[in-house]
């Protein structure tokens, strides 16, 4: 079915080696694995005490041979049937230790593919022991295609442990993570960490974002790439490249910035190759590019060692990322999201002092594109040297879905009485929004591209409503009445803006309210509708994404005493008794709602240049 070179090459060759070991022994392997057919080694031929030989680079690209002797088998160690070759490295590994980038090295005895070194054994073990993933178990892979596994690791499986109030679910989780730490290791074969290598990242972006990585099993290294991997795009020799040995790199965002995990190649068919021994997020099918990596330098350590690779340039796509193994293959181009970021710096008088671009890709998954579009813009603000407590940050975002209106986002953040940086609390908010557009269930949607620009202006610009004011409070129908609406800001005088309120013609007589809000106030119940229930439609999460009102503006409504019914993007503005009733009982809809007991009819809205809080209601009585 799926990969059938990959599964031919190397079954034809497993299936006669099963019987017995060759009484001939073959020599240890002198040169470097290279791509096309292997002769399998058979697990049920092992013995504790045989030698064989791993391949990996230490440095460069060149992969070194590794002397191994095998201890012993670990029967059923992954699960029913999932044995685990327990072994010893010698040469050179034995001063780095089993380190982080080695999963997938092959190990060969007597020409002979065992599988790939996977595991090592706990922290602070002065013997290099691993554990090796046999290959027939690595080859399993190539069985899948759509199936999706239930214990895949996304930053949706870090548990909240804070209880502070923050924008969206997405930034609860980042900080989450930070607080809980490192989880404490076991003395038992556990899978070497994968090196998250994080280049263009600021010291502050690493600190906030390594966490996630750590929580789910990942290690994050400083790291570096090549200009060739600003495009997913294969380069032209792709066909040549990762051979089996060679040091390979999942990207998950590339450009001005990287984020690559890094591992070894275990075998290459010339198409597909296999790597790593366990997975990598154990995602299930995917879609991220692949590429070379070459290894400055591999750090020894008896408690965490790890490579420190470059990764150069584009050669195919991440197909399979799966309990044993992951999949890539060869020359094909995986899907990722185009970003260009603009961010500007301010003067006091509104001019520009300076601005940057910044032009990268994102990898495409419904769990961890959130992460690293929230991830990305961070980085952008946190390494500024304009950066200053008081800033306030203005964003506008366009986000270009095939086949959908474009969505535009625009909000202000201004520092907030946390401990949370500003940057941060924007971040929160910008990753929320990939959150919601991503998290439809039937259908991915598919990001042509990104487009936004902040602005850094250099004061705190929140202001909070604080009256209104209207001189004579007897209105008539289908009249404009002027009002004058006060805001007060952090610093500076009260500000003052009159704004023309449309009395609709046939509004009933007697009293009624106009009230002056921010969005928060005006979209609260919409909002908790919306959680309520799960949107699987694309079309939908666009429509509502675009009709999110602005944290910079001043609304104004005009409030009835009849009740209004909320459920996901629909608003039942004054809605019948009778009606209402109907809904309650749960014959009318099998959507969760929630209902206001007052309708609030938007007639006009203020753009203002801060950050507008708060909301104030004026009475009005209509002759």
């Amino acid at each position: 079915m799926l990969r059938r070179a990959l599964i031919s090459s190397l079954l034809i060759a497993s299936c006669s080696l099963v019987a017995a070991v060759p009484d001939r022994a073959i020599p240890n392997m002198t040169a470097p694995p290279r791509a096309g057919k292997a002769d399998l080694f058979p697990e049920s031929a092992l013995k504790p005490g045989m030698k064989g030989v791993a391949w990996t680079v230490f440095q460069g690209s060149k992969p070194e041979p590794v002397p191994v002797e095998i201890i012993g088998i670990w029967q059923n160690m992954w699960g029913p049937h999932q044995d685990v070759i327990v072994a010893k490295l010698g040469g050179r590994a034995q001063h780095t230790n089993v380190a982080g980038g080695m999963s997938g090295s092959p190990v060969y005895i007597d020409g002979k593919l065992v599988g790939a070194i996977s595991l090592r054994l706990s922290v602070f073990s002065p013997d290099a022991i691993c554990g090796i993933t046999p290959i027939q178990l690595m080859l399993e892979v190539s069985e899948f295609d759509k199936s999706r596994p239930t214990d895949s690791r996304t930053p949706g499986k870090i548990q909240q442990v804070t209880s502070t109030a923050l924008p969206g679910d997405l930034l609860t989780r980042v900080l989450a993570a930070g607080s809980l730490g490192s989880l404490p290791e076991s003395p038992i074969l556990t899978q070497i960490a994968t090196p998250i290598a994080m280049s263009g990242f600021s010291d502050e972006a690493v600190k906030e974002f390594s966490p996630i990585f750590s929580q789910l099993g990942l290690t994050v290294s400083q790291g570096g790439s090549g200009g060739a991997l600003d495009s997913p795009k294969p380069a032209k020799d792709w066909a040549s490249s990762l051979q089996p040995g060679e040091s390979i790199a999942a990207v998950l965002v590339s450009g001005d910035m990287t984020m690559t995990g890094g591992g070894t190649v275990t075998y290459n068919d010339g198409k597909h190759v296999l790597a790593f021994g366990h997975p990598m997020f154990n995602l299930g099918p995917v879609d991220m590019p692949i590429a070379k990596d070459e290894i400055v330098t591999t750090l020894a350590s008896s408690y965490q060692p790890t490579k420190m690779g470059n990764a150069t340039e584009v050669v195919g796509a991440l197909r399979q990322d799966r309990h044993s193994a992951v999949e890539g293959e060869l020359g094909a181009t995986a899907q990722m999201i185009p970003v260009v970021m603009h961010v500007r710096s301010y003067n006091h008088d509104d001019s520009i002092r300076k601005s940057r671009d910044f032009h990268f890709n994102v990898f495409v998954d419904q769990k961890w594109t959130p992460y690293l579009m929230m991830a990305t813009l961070f980085n952008s603000l946190s390494n500024l040297n304009d950066f200053s407590e008081n800033a306030t940050y203005r964003l506008h975002g366009e986000l270009q879905v095939e086949g959908q209106h474009r969505i535009e986002l625009t909000t202000m953040q201004a520092p907030a009485e946390t401990p949370i940086p500003t940057p941060m609390l924007l971040a929160g908010w910008w990753g929320d929004k990939f959150n919601r557009l991503f998290v439809n269930s039937d259908k991915m949607p598919k990001l042509n591209a990104v487009n936004v620009t902040i602005d850094l202006l250099p004061e705190r610009r929140i202001a909070q409503i604080e009256s209104a004011w209207i001189a004579d409070n007897k209105v008539t129908p289908g009249t404009d009445v002027p009002v004058k609406v006060f805001l007060k800001p952090y610093h500076g005088e009260r500000i003052e803006r009159t704004i023309d309120v449309k009395i609709p013609p046939g509004l009933t007589r007697g009293e009624h309210q106009i009230l002056f809000s921010d969005a928060e106030t005006l979209s609260r119940f919409q909002n908790i509708a919306s959680s309520l229930n799960h949107i699987e439609d694309i079309p939908q999460t666009v429509a509502m994404l675009n009709e999110e009102r602005s944290n910079n503006r001043l609304y104004v409504s005009l409030i009835e005493s009849q009740p209004t019914v909320y459920s996901d993007e629909k608003v039942l503005p004054s809605l019948p008794a009778s009606v209402l009733n109907v809904m309650q009982s749960g014959r009318a809809t099998n959507h969760q709602f929630v209902s206001s007991p007052e309708s609030a009819h938007e007639q006009t809205s203020v753009p203002f240049e801060v950050v507008v809080t708060g909301n104030y209601s004026l009475k009005i009585y209509v002759n």
